[in-house]
């Protein structure tokens, strides 16, 4: 196996790859695979964080947008992540692997508050450690809960893993000479306004020069290739 790249990672999981082909929940089987795609990167040597969404089961804005209070609506959206992060550290004990699940919100019968140092002292530990609840804040999105936790717990890198291969210039679904990026840099990403990830979250990473890789987590094998800093997907970097 190649050397790896990376000491410590933070993936960010969408929430809506948890249900596989369903229209939404949990699917077993999916959350299985995505659990033993983790497992092998993590048995590498490499320090794993996970940020997941909580879209498969309920998505603030979208709930504000049919008449509910938006705070009230996030914070059902941020339980929605905790409900995630359970499973996938049921899935990862499955494999025999050490975890934590630290919560942005106080819930201590089923998760630990989150400490900065204490997330820390479990990732050097070699316990994955799933960072549930978002920032704990409404209005923000699991995209800037990966960025601060990256940037509090001293990841080198923030791997975004979506169903698609990289950043295009529009979206390849819809369009057929849609354009792959093998690069971006921060600021053109948020200057052509792509939406693989919120514009706060690409500022944060701008500002604390924390690259972001996006790749496509349907493929088996992808995130151990990333570890390894093979080139795949789209890096989004300062450029320099």
């Amino acid at each position: 196996m190649s050397a790896l790249k990376y000491k410590r990672v933070l993936l960010k999981l969408s929430g809506e790859a948890f249900a596989g082909d369903k229209d939404g929940g949990i699917d077993p089987e999916t959350i299985r695979s995505i659990a033993e795609e983790v497992a092998q990167v993590y048995q590498s040597g490499v320090q794993v964080g996970v940020v997941i969404g909580g879209g498969n089961i309920i998505r603030g804005a979208t709930l504000s947008q049919y008449g509910f209070d938006r705070v009230s609506a996030d914070q059902m959206g941020m339980l929605a992540t905790v409900i995630n992060c359970l499973a996938m550290q049921d899935a990862l004990e499955k494999q025999g692997i050490f975890t934590r699940v630290m919560s942005a919100i106080k819930m201590s019968s089923i998760a630990e508050f989150y400490i900065r140092r204490r997330a820390v002292r479990h990732l050097e530990k070699g316990r994955i450690t799933l960072f549930a609840a978002g920032t704990g804040n409404p209005y923000f999105t699991t995209d800037s809960a990966a960025t601060l936790r990256a940037i509090e717990c001293n990841c080198d890198i923030i791997m975004k893993a979506t169903n698609v291969d990289g950043i295009y210039d529009k979206d390849p679904n819809k369009h057929k000479d849609a354009v792959k990026f093998e690069t971006i840099t921060y600021t053109e990403a948020i200057n052509r306004q792509l939406k693989v990830m919120d514009t706060s979250a690409f500022a944060l990473c701008r500002e604390n020069n924390i690259p972001i890789l996006v790749f496509d987590m349907n493929v088996r094998g992808n995130l151990a290739k990333a570890a390894r800093g093979e080139k795949i997907g789209t890096l989004v970097n300062s450029g320099e």
